[in-house]
């Protein structure tokens, strides 16, 4: 990997880097949720934590403790996910400080797992299981010795390769999938001409380069499946093309954050890349790195747990790296073992976004009316819904509600009963679920009926945007759920 002869490079300073970069990712996960709880989740919410895990425990029985792995069995959901939040903030702040960073790695892998085991469907995002993995294997690349200090701290070299590991999986995977998806947008390099308006919350950049002509986005899209398929394969060589990839791959997740609002995806993504980096590039960058202690000495102190660890870790990504690239793979007694039993874990993962590019851009909008004939809409904070507002830069902030009904229009009202239980909580008025909102029609009061309409959003063209000021147009499609009232409803 290295030329003979020459001293072992070392990696403390893009390492440390790479653990606040963490630290910042579960800052934003964490706050983010915390503003967002009661309404999802809360008692009032959405989908009420403690009524899933009382569900869950009729269903599965002592089984559930583990198929949910939450400390909400032991302490409810409620006031306690607020708690939750609370010291997943603080020890993201120490983690940062680079206090006591094997304590609050450990605080942070918990609690992230309770509040994304009860937070339902609403934490089924590749971002979530990337920032527990990422938790996990930092374990390791930490002092465990509480007065070590962490700056200038040179990780064990294997803790170092479970992180490249994961990097080449979350990068690779990424590519291959939408090669094996057989998806014909990726295989005809045609998929960026949708992507910019099709995408879940994109920015006010995807606008204009939704406007950019075919070839520059078929030329994008083979660039990005060079970097995708390619930069992956040169972690593990030679310091210039190892920090060459690294350097791709931090570029193509700028690139993707400038245009698409991807909560902590990229920051952490990026962050991983920033390990790749050895002492003597930083150093040439005019960072100042610092001489790090022996890698030896540090691998002495956690060396057999660090041993038993890999071997689970790769052993058990492998075969799901398998499973997403080989048909018929994921079949297997093994896979299903890994699925089944690992799983709930949620930090062993197969990683992969955007397999089948999504060509058209169906939204929901949710409207109420007094009398069944003015009907009113309800407006989230960031999704598509008002055409003259321009889309919103968010990140690493995640609004879920937004998220969530972008993947309900995509799908069949049976299967998305839970947006007949928000539109319950609209006609009920309830203040947790209309916090989730930018604006309510009908302040105040509940409306008496509540009915969700399907439209059909694509970005203005230039000339249109001109004359009228409108970043979207649409097209209605048909009706996602019909007026609903409450039963005994007399008004």
């Amino acid at each position: 990997m290295d030329p003979p002869g020459k001293t072992r490079p070392t990696f403390s300073t893009g390492t440390g880097l790479f653990v606040r970069v963490l630290a910042l990712a579960h800052a934003a996960a964490f706050g983010s949720f915390w503003v967002q709880e009661r309404g999802l989740i809360g008692p009032a919410g959405i989908l009420p934590a403690g009524q899933f895990l009382e569900a869950a425990h009729r269903e599965l029985g002592a089984r559930a403790w583990f198929e949910v792995p939450s400390l909400c069995w032991l302490f409810g959901s409620g006031a306690f996910t607020d708690l939750l939040c609370a010291l997943g903030i603080a020890c993201a702040i120490l983690l940062f400080a680079g206090r006591a960073q094997l304590l609050c790695l450990g605080v942070l892998w918990i609690s992230y797992l309770s509040v994304s085991s009860a937070g339902q469907m609403f934490f089924d995002f590749q971002w979530d299981a990337l920032l527990l993995e990422s938790t996990l294997i930092a374990v390791f690349l930490v002092p465990w010795v509480p007065w070590r200090a962490a700056r200038g701290y040179e990780p064990p070299r294997l803790a170092r390769y479970l992180g490249w590991w994961l990097l080449f999986r979350l990068m690779w995977l990424s590519g291959m999938v939408k090669l094996t998806s057989g998806d014909p947008t990726w295989r005809h390099l045609t998929a960026l001409t949708f992507h910019y308006q099709t995408q879940p919350l994109p920015t006010v950049l995807a606008w204009y380069a939704n406007q950019l002509p075919a070839w520059f986005q078929r030329a994008s899209c083979a660039v990005m499946f060079a970097i995708e398929l390619l930069a992956p394969l040169l972690i593990p060589a030679p310091r210039r093309l190892r920090h060459a990839a690294a350097l791709s791959m931090i570029s193509l997740q700028a690139l993707i954050a400038l245009t698409g609002n991807y909560a902590f995806f990229n920051l952490l993504s990026a962050g991983l890349c920033l390990t790749c980096l050895d002492d003597d590039w930083w150093r040439s960058a005019h960072w100042g790195a610092e001489d790090a202690p022996s890698a030896a000495q540090a691998q002495r102190t956690k060396s057999t747990l660090l041993r038993w660890f890999a071997a689970l870790s790769v052993g058990i990504t492998f075969f799901e790296a398998a499973a997403a690239v080989l048909p018929g793979a994921a079949a297997s007694p093994l896979v299903r073992f890994v699925a089944e039993d690992v799983g709930p874990l949620r930090s062993f993962n197969d990683y992969g976004l955007f397999a089948v590019m999504t060509v058209e851009r169906p939204e929901l909008v949710i409207e109420g009316s007094d009398d069944g004939t003015d009907w009113r809409e309800y407006e989230l904070p960031y999704k598509p819904g008002n055409l003259a507002r321009r889309p919103a830069w968010i990140a690493p902030f995640q609004p879920r509600l937004d998220w969530q009904l972008w993947f309900a229009a995509l799908g069949r009202p049976e299967n998305n009963a839970w947006v007949e239980t928000l539109c319950e909580r609209l006609l009920r008025g309830d203040p947790a679920v209309l916090g989730l909102f930018r604006l309510n029609p009908f302040p105040g009061r509940a409306p008496r009926y509540v009915r969700v309409v399907r439209y059909r959003y694509e970005f203005t063209d230039p000339q249109e945007r001109a004359r009228t000021g409108r970043w979207w147009r649409r097209t209605p499609l048909d009706f996602y759920f019909q007026p609903l009232a409450l039963p005994g409803d007399s008004r």
